[in-house]
């Protein structure tokens, strides 16, 4: 009972600290808030804030995140009737967040869910580059979801495409509140949909990539941990693949879910060794892209693909790893409850694709 007690404890706390952070950054920005301020705010010691978040960074970030999941839709949508359909409804969700030309500039920022000046240095940039192309791939497959079998193909530079326009969009109002018409910017993403940008799905690395390790070995995969794009439980136990993905290894999450069969369950892992920070980094844009895709597509459109951000590394774990950082890259096939192959490295989860298991016969990737 104390236990539980000391939890209560620790979640009011925190929740005081997020709600105090918020007046805060609301009132102030980014840049002129201080940790003092909003302990102050919250009536509890400077210690008390730093107990739950190791700095200012990882407190506006959990803010954010707390902010977008509250937003989350409790409804299904409706299937896209194209993929001009799906662009003109993703795009006219996202400028929701356009802050009014008379919000202050600071409640702007936060509304905009503002990096600026939040994430400036080397290491958090190379890892927002590699959140944006996990982001492309997610909105992509819910557009190449749009199209009949035979007409489906890559989407992935139109996502890349649509994401910069409106991301453009975002960093305009912040600069120049007012300027440009939401409508024209979405009628623009529509429009987006007739553009031929050969885009396929074949990087030139594939052939050379050595396939796993086969093995039969225990799995015991961890349970609790929540899928970031529907919001409900994964379940690990089932069979497919399984791969583990540092925050500066997210890109490789499209030859997870592109190189295994039809039908094939892929989870994706991703684990940092700053969680806070880094973690926090990954959780919003995430969440806050998978707030938006669940009011225009169905989630069948990702029924194929789990994605947890692993804190406490507990699939990793699992795995069998000992240590994670933001360059971890490996991956495992479940069968019948077991690991039958294994790899590490770059294009893991592709190379236990190629691995031959069931008595030495070969199951193919198909990139």
């Amino acid at each position: 009972m104390a236990r539980l007690t000391r939890v209560q404890q620790q979640a009011r706390t925190r929740a005081a600290v997020l709600a105090a952070a918020r007046r805060e950054f609301v009132e102030y920005g980014y840049g002129a808030a201080k940790i003092d301020r909003i302990a102050e705010r919250a009536e509890l010691t400077r210690g008390a804030v730093y107990s739950n978040f190791p700095g200012k960074r990882a407190l506006y970030l959990a803010v954010l995140v707390e902010m977008v999941e509250r937003a989350w839709p409790s409804e299904a949508a409706a299937r896209p009737d194209s993929v001009p359909d799906a662009l003109g409804r993703f795009a006219r969700v996202w400028l929701e967040r356009l802050p009014l030309v008379d919000d202050t500039a600071a409640g702007g920022r936060l509304q905009l869910r503002s990096l600026v000046g939040v994430v400036d240095d080397g290491p958090a940039r190379a890892v927002l580059t590699q959140i944006a192309r996990l982001e492309a791939l997610l909105l992509a497959m819910g557009l190449e979801e749009c199209e009949p079998g035979a007409a489906r193909g890559r989407r992935v530079r139109l996502a890349e495409l649509v994401l910069t326009l409106l991301g453009g969009s975002g960093l305009l109002a912040e600069l120049t509140p007012g300027f440009g018409d939401p409508f024209d910017r979405t009628r623009a993403c529509e429009h987006l949909a007739g553009l031929d940008l050969g885009d396929v799905w074949a990087p030139p690395h594939l052939p050379y990539v050595e396939p796993g390790e086969p093995c039969r070995d225990g799995w015991d995969p961890p349970s609790g941990l929540v899928d970031r794009l529907t919001g409900g439980e994964v379940d690990l136990g089932a069979e497919g693949l399984v791969t583990v993905l540092g925050a500066g290894r997210l890109s490789a999450a499209e030859e997870a879910v592109r190189s295994v069969p039809p039908g094939e369950q892929v989870t994706v892992a991703v684990v940092t060794a700053a969680p806070a920070e880094t973690g926090g980094l990954v959780r919003l844009r995430v969440s806050d892209l998978a707030g938006c895709l669940r009011r225009v597509f169905p989630p069948e459109a990702w029924r194929g693909l789990r994605l947890v951000v692993d804190d406490e590394a507990l699939v990793a774990t699992a795995l069998g790893l000992t240590a994670v950082d933001d360059e971890t890259e490996a991956a495992v096939r479940v069968r019948g409850g077991a690991i039958v192959a294994r790899a590490s490295g770059r294009s893991a989860g592709y190379a236990t694709t190629l691995t031959r298991v069931d008595g030495g016969r070969s199951r193919e990737a198909t990139p």
